[in-house]
């Protein structure tokens, strides 16, 4: 299954979380981001979802998965889904295990390492771990989350011998908005994925150039921001909980934004 342009992201959706990706699904997403870390997701609401949509007519192969491995520190303390003392390689196997059973589902279309984890031989025994999975057919593609680090990342992409295919990072001006590491995804073939694109963006979608915008194509600011992170090789994760939100989120391809309205944005996150 390829990459969809836009997936439904579940973080914070805790026992709604099968009906919103019911929802999302029926309304018209193919995919769908979530993690085995219960401090945020509420996983097995998503296989309980997947098996909803079999039900209905929605095969699992039509669906890009999109799970995670979230390292110790990121865990709630009294929810982690493996045994803490084990060695980070049990870990993982233990973690994606939990992930198979929650999903109803032996494989993922990407696994994704939800940090980084310092020192760099704790990461390269980790992303050792999901290659295991990758080759063992259990995950389609990898790779890493909330990676802000250029240089780590080039070192992690030249060691790896299954290369990351994706880097999934908040879009806000604390990072620069990942220009150069954007830029550098672009050129290895990496799919950048975003996520905070809304929540971290008012200030964007409060100037005069969106305004201008949504009056040109009788969109609202949220649409465009997200047409323009599409037009650019952006993928956006979207959380959206209403049902008039989502099937706005999917009304973005019915228009196009010109190159220079895509430079006027383009000089706002600078």
């Amino acid at each position: 299954m390829k990459m969809p342009p836009l997936i439904y992201g579940t973080a914070w959706k805790k026992e709604q979380t099968a009906d919103l990706v019911e929802m999302a699904i029926l309304s018209g997403f193919r995919g769908i981001d979530t993690a085995c870390q219960p401090k945020h997701y509420h996983e097995a609401g998503v296989g309980e979802a997947l098996g909803r949509l079999a039900a209905q007519g929605i095969k699992r192969e039509e669906l890009f998965l999109q799970s995670k491995f979230t390292p110790l520190a990121g865990q709630d303390p009294q929810r982690i889904p493996y045994d803490p003392n084990a060695p980070l390689e049990t870990q993982v196997a233990q973690s994606f295990s939990v992930s198979r059973e929650n999903l109803k589902s032996e494989y993922v279309d990407s696994l994704v390492l939800h940090s980084p984890l310092f020192p760099y031989a704790h990461l390269s025994k980790v992303w050792g771990a999901m290659e295991i999975l990758f080759h063992s057919g259990g995950a389609l593609q990898l790779g890493i989350s909330n990676c802000y680090d250029l240089e780590l990342l080039k070192r992690l992409y030249t060691d790896a011998q299954v290369k990351p295919s994706v880097v999934q990072n908040r879009f806000y001006a604390d990072s620069g908005y990942d220009v150069e590491l954007r830029q550098w995804c672009d050129e290895v073939g990496i799919v950048y994925q975003s996520f905070w694109s809304l929540t971290a963006n008012p200030h964007i979608l409060a100037s005069r150039e969106f305004f201008a915008l949504t009056q040109e194509y009788d969109k609202t600011e949220a649409q465009i921001l997200y047409r323009y992170l599409t037009q650019i090789g952006i993928v956006p994760l979207i959380g959206s909980t209403s049902q008039h939100h989502i099937k706005e989120d999917l009304e973005i391809f019915s228009f196009t934004l010109k190159a220079d309205e895509i430079a006027a944005i383009n000089a706002l996150f600078i």
